[in-house]
This record gives C-alpha cells, structure tokens and sequence, in this order.
C-alpha cells in the first residue's frame, strides 16, 4: 500500500469582479502551475488576513483593493506529486474585494514569485482543465453566493472533481 503523506497550506483569496469577469492571475509555480489562478496566498510572520490579503493582491496583479467583506473560508483536499508530498489540504479564506489603484501590470519575476501577470476571464473561459480549484469554487459562490461546508476532492494532475 502506497504511503501517503499530506501538506496543508493556508491561504487568503481574493474575488474581484468587473463587467462579469473574474480576476485570475496565471500561475507560474505550486501545485495549480499554469493554470488560472485566484490573487491570494500565504501569510507573512506577523501578518493579519487582511493585511496579506491587500499584499498578495497588489503582488500578484498590481492592483490595490479595498476589502468589501470576508465570503468564508472553505477547503480543499487535492491528490498531487508536489514537493515529495502527495495529499495537499489547502485551506482558503475568501475576500470580496474591489479594486481602487492600480493597473494589471507585468510583473517582475524572482525566486519564489508564483504569477504570470493576471487578467480578466468569464466563466465560460473556465474548466477544469485549466483552472485551480480556487476559481471553480470562486465562480461557484457568484452564481449561489454559498461556499458550501464540504470539501471538495480533485486530482491535480487529472483535475476530474471526484465526490
């Protein structure tokens, strides 16, 4: 029997939304590389949620954003060959935010930095094929406005949505 050891990750996630188009960023690292890709990510030492989650924003995007409201937090629980592990549970606290500044930007890459640049999709642009589990669930919540209470199973690598 194959041995399984699991990573849990901890993230803050921001929705934001104009003329029915979700901001994604492209991911350029992680378990979601090349994939589209919710703004957002872990937090620094000392770091509030909000305080990482404006900080992630304007990272990964060139966006500054003002926090509307906290959406809840949901989770994940991923099939992956990532950094020797191979069960990932990624826990993800979701903002509805709004942009105030900025402008999507191209961004300069270093060590550790996990965007492309970010852009604007519809829904329809989606799959599972081409989208973390943080976007099909952030595209889940506009169309019901409910994050649900059960986590959702995916196998990174085949990104079929397993019951």
């Amino acid at each position: 029997m194959e041995e399984r050891n699991f990573y849990r990750a901890f993230g803050v996630y921001g929705i934001c939304v104009q003329d029915e188009k979700l901001l994604v960023i492209n991911k350029s690292g992680g378990p979601y590389i090349n994939r589209f890709d919710l703004p957002g990510g872990s937090l620094e030492e000392k770091e509030s949620l909000a305080v990482a989650m404006r900080r992630e924003f304007l990272e990964e995007t060139g966006i500054e954003i003002e926090i509307i409201k906290q959406i809840g937090t949901t989770d994940f629980m991923i099939s992956s060959n990532w950094r020797g592990f191979t069960d990932i549970h990624h826990i993800a606290v979701y903002y509805l935010v709004k942009q105030i500044g900025g402008f999507l930007a191209v961004l300069e890459q270093f060590e550790g930095k996990d965007s492309r640049g970010a852009e604007w999709i519809s829904e329809e642009e989606i799959s599972v094929e081409n989208a973390s589990p943080l976007v099909l669930k952030a595209f889940e919540w506009l169309r019901t406005n409910d994050l649900g209470l059960d986590a959702n199973y995916y196998d990174v690598w085949k990104m079929k949505l397993q019951s």
